[in-house]
This record gives C-alpha cells, sequence and structure tokens, in this order.
C-alpha cells in the first residue's frame, strides 16, 4: 500500500510550467509527484484550443485516461482577454477564444470552465452597470454553450477585475439569477482585496465549485509558495467545513522552482489542517508528507 503523501489531498494548477510543459506532459510529471486532480491554464504551446485538432484531443483524453487522473477545469488567460471591454471587437475577440475553451472542456469531459468577470481601465473606469452589462452579456452567450457540451462556466474572484470582491460579484450574479454559474474562490485574490476569508467563502457557498491555494501579502500581488506571503490559512480549513465543502482545494503556486514549492506548499498546508477528501460518513485523514 502506497504511503499517503501531501500532494494526495490536493489537485494542481499547471500554470507554472506553461512556458515549459506541453499539458500532456505535464500531466505525466505531476501525477509522478502524486498528484491526481489538475486545473489546466490555456496558453499556447501548453494548451491552446485554435491549435489542439480533434485528433489532438482525443489522445489528450485517452492520455488523462490512461494516467487514472481527473481533469476538474480549464482555466483562461484572463490577462490577454476581457469579457467587458469597451470595445465591441475586444469583446467578440475574448467570447470567440471562450467558446473555444468551452468545446475544449466538453471534449474532454471537463466539468468546468473558469472564467474572469472583466477589466476596467485602472486610470478611468466605465460605469459598472455598463460593464456589468458586458459581463452579463457574454454569460447569455457562453452559458447555453457550456450545457449543451457538458460543462460549466465557474466566474474567479480577481483583485485586478472589475467586480474584486466576492460580495459584489455574488451580488450580479444573484441577480443574473442562473443557478448554471459556479464560483472559483482564490483564498491570495481574496486576502490581496482586504477581505476576511471567511467571511468571503461564506458569501459564495452556494455557488462554490473550487478553491485556489497560494500566497501573497496586501501590497504586491503574487501567487507564490505557502509561507512566503500573509495569507492567513488555518482560517480555511474550519471554514470549508462548516460550508460543506468536500472536494480536493487546487495549488495555483506561481514559482520558477515549481516541483520543490507546490510539494512544499502542499506540506506546509497539509499542517495548516488541510485535508484529504472523503466521502460523506467517513472521517478525513490529514495528509503526511
Amino acid at each position: 500500500m502506497k504511503r499517503q503523501t501531501a500532494a494526495a489531498a490536493f489537485g494542481c494548477n499547471t500554470y507554472s510550467y506553461t512556458l515549459s510543459r506541453t499539458a500532456e506532459d505535464c500531466l505525466a510529471h505531476l501525477a509522478s509527484m502524486g498528484f491526481s486532480e489538475f486545473e489546466l491554464m490555456m496558453v499556447p504551446g501548453h494548451l491552446w484550443p485554435p491549435d489542439t485538432t480533434a485528433a489532438a484531443r482525443k489522445a489528450l483524453r485517452r492520455r488523462i485516461d490512461r494516467l487514472g487522473v481527473h481533469v476538474v477545469a480549464l482555466n483562461t488567460p484572463t490577462v490577454d482577454m476581457n469579457v467587458a471591454g469597451l470595445a465591441a471587437e475586444t469583446r467578440r475577440y475574448t467570447l470567440d477564444l471562450l467558446h473555444g475553451i468551452v468545446e475544449l472542456a466538453g471534449d474532454l469531459g471537463v466539468p468546468g470552465v473558469v472564467i474572469g468577470p472583466g477589466k476596467a481601465n485602472p486610470l478611468l473606469q466605465a460605469p459598472k452597470e455598463r460593464l456589468t452589462d458586458h459581463f452579463l452579456a457574454a454569460l447569455d452567450e457562453l452559458c447555453p454553450r457550456a450545457k449543451k457540451v457538458g460543462t460549466a462556466l465557474w466566474v474567479e474572484n480577481l483583485p485586478f477585475a472589475f467586480l474584486p470582491k466576492i460580495g459584489e460579484l455574488m451580488d450580479v450574479l444573484d441577480t443574473y439569477g442562473s443557478p448554471d454559474v459556479g464560483i472559483v474562490w482564490d483564498a491570495a485574490n481574496s486576502h490581496f482585496a482586504h477581505e476576511d476569508l471567511g467571511q468571503s467563502l461564506r458569501r459564495c457557498r452556494e455557488r462554490l465549485q473550487l478553491v485556489h491555494l497560494s500566497d501573497t501579502n496586501r501590497w504586491r500581488y503574487r501567487h507564490d509558495a505557502v509561507g512566503l506571503g500573509t495569507v492567513p490559512f488555518a482560517e480555511i480549513p474550519p471554514v470549508l467545513m462548516g460550508i460543506g465543502y468536500n472536494k480536493r482545494t487546487i495549488l495555483e503556486v506561481i514559482s520558477d522552482d515549481a516541483d520543490r514549492d507546490i510539494v512544499a506548499s502542499a506540506q506546509r498546508l497539509a499542517a495548516e489542517g488541510f485535508t484529504v477528501p472523503v466521502s460523506k460518513g467517513k472521517r478525513a485523514r490529514t495528509a503526511k508528507a
């Protein structure tokens, strides 16, 4: 019987490997480190829908099955895309790319596509109502397609978005009304936005689909290894337990020495009380390195 590793308690985002490995190679590499759940970043050269043929999609899905792993989400390049852009051409370009990512998620059997609500000009922000209209128009277009191909849209709290905090993001989604739109809650993003982590998590519990973990301080935005910032990680596990979240949290550590820092982060978080998710009725175990 294999010894339980800290990695088993977590999923892993592939951000750190997007410039050095293809998604297929990255999955095999991270699986060898003990991870079994993944969030794949959409970056040319790593995994990019316009460059991924039908044959390549089938091959990647077979590879995922052979590895015995699960891809829980595809994450979009929100720095390069903007569903709330003031120019219709920017929004159209973004939506066309998102359609491709949604289609890829359907082809790979991936449950969710992570998107942002859009960004505003930081020097002269357009009225929030106008940006909100663009965001909701994007949901109107993308949600039916996502449902048709068997995936869903999950919106992430992003401190550089025009809706940077969970409360205002949830208010917009609650007004929109569709139960099909989920939330990806990012601990570093919430901390950088000066939120109370517990309040933020509880506010989005009805839509919560995924949790991202990495470290940052509050004066320079980072997604560092756990221990390099000021995120109060010990506050998170009891809240997750209290709201009934029983999925693997996703490590989204961005590092030049990703293998070392991702494993070290898993070990630190295991010591903070993050556990291997278990079926209802079974007692969770803290992962040991």
